[in-house]
Formats: C-alpha cells, sequence, structure tokens
C-alpha cells in the first residue's frame, strides 16, 4: 500500500477541549483571497503521490478547523486542504469568525468552486494523486460534502459525512448512475437532536431505493465531532484504497 501508516493512538476528549503541538510549517494558508489551510504531513515525501481529503467545517467554524481535525485522523498519511464556508455567521469564542454551508442555489455553487480552488491549491504546493481525493465534512459540512460530491462523483474517491444530513432538495441524486459508484460514510451520534434516528432511517430508505452504496456508523455522543469519527475517517479512507489497489492487481 506504498505510504499509507497507521494513525497515531490519541486522547479520547472531544477535540474542541484539545491543544495540539504542531510542528512548525505543517499548516499554512495561500496568499491571496482563497481562505483555505493546507495541511502537509509529517516527513513529506515529494516523490510520493498523496491521498488528499478536503475538509468542510462544521457550522461556526473556519477553514480552521483543519488544525484540530488532521491530528487525530493521521499527521502522515495524507495533504489537506480546508476551504472557508460560504455564509458569515458571526463571531462565536475567542472573537472566532463563524461561517456556515448553505444549500441555497447560489452558496452551493460557491462552495463548490471554493472546493474545486481548494483543491488546486494542494495540487500546486503537494504531490497529490488526484485519484484519491476524499471530501469530508461535520455538520453542514458533511451535508454540502453530501452535495458536492453527488453532483461531481466523478472527481472523488469517496465522501465521509460526519453529523451532516444528506440533501433532500434540489435533486441531489440527478447524476445517479455516476454517484452509485461512489463510496459514502455517513457517522452520527446516538443521542443527536439535530439529526435524529428517525431522520437518519429516512436516509438509509433513500439510499436503498437509489440502489447507493452507504457505511453507516453510530457512536455513543451527541452531535458533536467526536475523536472516535475521525480516527474512522482515517481507517475508513485506507479501506477504500486498498479495495481499489487489490482490484487493479486482480484484474492485472
Amino acid at each position: 500500500m506504498g505510504r499509507i501508516e497507521h494513525s497515531l493512538t490519541s486522547s479520547e476528549e472531544p477535540i474542541t477541549n484539545c491543544n495540539f503541538r504542531v510542528e512548525c510549517g505543517l499548516f499554512s494558508t495561500p496568499s491571496g483571497d482563497n481562505h483555505c489551510t493546507l495541511f502537509a504531513p509529517l516527513h513529506y515525501e515529494p516523490g510520493y503521490a498523496y491521498p488528499l481529503i478536503v475538509w468542510l467545517h462544521g457550522e461556526g467554524f473556519d477553514e480552521r478547523q483543519l488544525m484540530k481535525v488532521m491530528p487525530l485522523v493521521s499527521m502522515r498519511n495524507y495533504a489537506a486542504v480546508a476551504p472557508r464556508g460560504t455564509c458569515f455567521l458571526g463571531y462565536g469564542e475567542e472573537n472566532r469568525t463563524g461561517y456556515g454551508w448553505q444549500q441555497s442555489d447560489e452558496q452551493i455553487a460557491e462552495a463548490q468552486q471554493k472546493i474545486f480552488d481548494g483543491i488546486e491549491a494542494a495540487e500546486k504546493k503537494f504531490h497529490v494523486d488526484p485519484r484519491r481525493v476524499f471530501l469530508v465534512g461535520f455538520d453542514s459540512g458533511g451535508t454540502m460534502a453530501f452535495r458536492v460530491a453527488t453532483n461531481h462523483p466523478q472527481r472523488f474517491a469517496g465522501v465521509m459525512s460526519l453529523c451532516g444530513a444528506f440533501p433532500t432538495d434540489r435533486t441531489p441524486l440527478g447524476n445517479l448512475n455516476a454517484a452509485r459508484r461512489l463510496p459514502m460514510f455517513l457517522a452520527v451520534g446516538r443521542d443527536a437532536q439535530q439529526y435524529p434516528a428517525s431522520a437518519v432511517c429516512d436516509a438509509l430508505r433513500l439510499f436503498h431505493t437509489a440502489g447507493m452504496s452507504l457505511t453507516l456508523r453510530q457512536y455513543p455522543c451527541g452531535h458533536q465531532l467526536a475523536p472516535q469519527m475521525l480516527r474512522d475517517v482515517d481507517r475508513w479512507i485506507i479501506e477504500q484504497i486498498t479495495a481499489v489497489e487489490d482490484s487493479l492487481a486482480s484484474s492485472g
């Protein structure tokens, strides 16, 4: 499987309470108006084509959420990029800027452009494998990840939503034949009120009727970004990469 490694173990505390010491230079912000954060893996090897994680932050956060996410996903396995949300929501704790991802036609188009601009920025900075681009989001970022990935399934190797509902308006399955080949992952909190079990069951029925493949995992938490979810991001992506490699090897 090449450069992919197992992640380090980490604290079970919610990531909102975690403080990480990250080596200087791993996170950077491109110049200009891109408003995205880039992540370079530890011991970056320019000769290796890295899988790319495109992270869509949760409601009320911004692109800097990537700095708390990647230490729990993997510090070695991926390059990553996080664009800023399309809608300014105000200022949160410690004067932190907050953005979200609204599902209007205009903001969907803007989100798609931000995502593809972020991918381009990552490809300019790192050696990225274009066949291994994974779109991952939390909360409204997860909903937007589903939306963009099903609109452009040929651009992504998989999509993951952590506590973000699958969109039901504006024909999210308009590209159904191609979307059926897209690996999808949904993580939900057992005690979440924002995305209750009844809504999750409705989504499962939709996926079953549409003939789509979905991995669903439930976690003992509410509507939050739990550390185990992020560790499972790493595991699930590795599973998708391994499955493709095994398929190519068996057909070769």
